[in-house]
């Protein structure tokens, strides 16, 4: 049983290894600011793998040289839990000379890079020096896919291992498998639904758009949809919202430049209105995503969450970091900008799940193997040992 400090969690935990927003109660604390409820996916899985007694925060805003021993006595690793890290703008506060003082193994639990779409990533040293810092300390960094390896592969960091993400394992059940069911007996469907884009790394924002509008509207008209928002604002209004905020909500949305061009038409806003989701607690995503039947969409991790509790997904591709992820899986997955129609019906083949369903139990592998050569006290289960051995025939 492992004494754990987490860099930079997503969430407060109850219930032991249970995560949901910070103060999920006071629903107006949070409401006029932005948080990706998807982190806390992470944050909740990663705990979901892990064993340990005793779980701590470790503040990165500022040096605390006498907090900083403490800590070195009493835990044993930090992890950092997975998300998208290495790229041109992340600020580490002071993790660096933090992490320098503490001593500790710094486990990168499926880290990943983000690839800008009109040049080449540019790191800064700070993040160089603290991903070096994490590889010196440990036997491995765990990645989300290739192209994230490849990113510290080029800055001469070679021990690492693509785990993919703590969230399509949070059901610790290696026997796992996506099986379809009739697509004419599929009702109940969700959409991961993300209005919010940047184009640093999305390259055609009218297209992702009209894409995402027509996708949601399609779905709705052929299934009992529910649109999955995981923290955009004006979403969370109309969900939690006094009828104020959600009026406010409604206006913004009418308002914006790119969401009234390309996607809040009138359809759209009468489905906000009447399917949208939104909860700051990941155990009612779960909940939500085990009634459906199928699940479509933008979101990374709100995909990952249907997978992992057995219901098919396919993902809709726009940047680096989501045809990683579905790469890593083998997911089935129809990138937009591709200009094709996209068909329900070509995608619900069993034998591109059978792909999914490979990768994902090589990939649970290599994640219970991360875990073990790094020394971390987990729940996971051994595949190379539960393979049964042929029987031979004794002469």
């Amino acid at each position: 049983m492992a004494r754990i400090l987490v860099m930079i969690p997503s969430g407060e935990v109850y219930d032991h290894d249970n995560v949901r927003w910070y103060a999920h109660h006071d629903i107006q604390r949070n409401i006029n600011n932005y948080h990706n409820i998807g982190d806390a996916f992470v944050f909740d899985s990663s705990l979901k793998l892990l064993n340990f007694e005793k779980l701590g925060v470790l503040e990165i805003r500022t040096v605390d040289e006498a907090a900083i021993d403490r800590a070195r006595e009493e835990y044993d690793y930090v992890f950092l839990r997975g998300s998208n890290y290495i790229h041109e703008s992340m600020n580490w506060e002071q993790a660096v000379p933090i992490l320098k003082r503490l001593g500790l193994p710094v486990i990168g639990f499926g880290i990943g890079a983000q690839a800008p779409v009109k040049h080449k990533l540019q790191l800064s040293q700070e993040t160089r020096t603290l991903l070096h810092l994490m590889a010196d300390s440990t036997a491995s960094i765990g990645v989300r896919g290739a192209h994230s390896a490849q990113v510290l592969w080029d800055m001469g960091i070679r021990n690492v291992r693509i785990i993919g993400c703590p969230t399509a394992f949070r059901r610790n059940d290696p026997d796992l498998r996506i099986t379809l069911p009739p697509l004419d007996s599929v009702r109940d469907v969700g959409i991961t639904i993300r209005r919010e884009v940047s184009p640093a790394y999305a390259n055609d924002i009218a297209r992702y758009l009209t894409f995402h509008r027509d996708l949601v509207k399609a779905a709705a008209g052929r299934f009992n949809t529910v649109l999955m928002a995981q923290g955009e604002i004006e979403e969370k209004k109309l969900v939690m919202g006094t009828d104020e905020q959600q009026a406010e909500a409604i206006a913004s949305l009418r308002s914006n430049d790119w969401a009234s061009a390309w996607y809040f038409d009138a359809t759209m806003e009468r489905l906000y209105r009447e399917r949208l989701f939104y909860s700051d607690v990941v155990a009612d995503y779960e909940q939500l995503v085990r009634t459906r039947d199928l699940v479509l969409g933008y979101r990374l991790h709100g995909n990952l969450m249907a997978l992992a509790n057995g219901v098919p997904a396919i993902y809709f591709t726009y940047d680096s970091r989501t045809i990683e992820f579905a790469e890593t899986y083998q997911i089935p997955s129809f990138n937009i900008f591709k200009n094709k129609e996209f068909r329900l019906e070509e995608y619900w083949d069993q034998a591109l799940f059978n792909k999914y369903n490979r990768a994902w139990y090589q990939t649970y592998g290599e994640m219970h193997r991360f875990l073990t050569e790094n020394g971390v006290a987990h729940k996971m289960i051994d595949t190379a040992k539960s393979i049964k051995e042929p029987v031979r025939k004794v002469a």
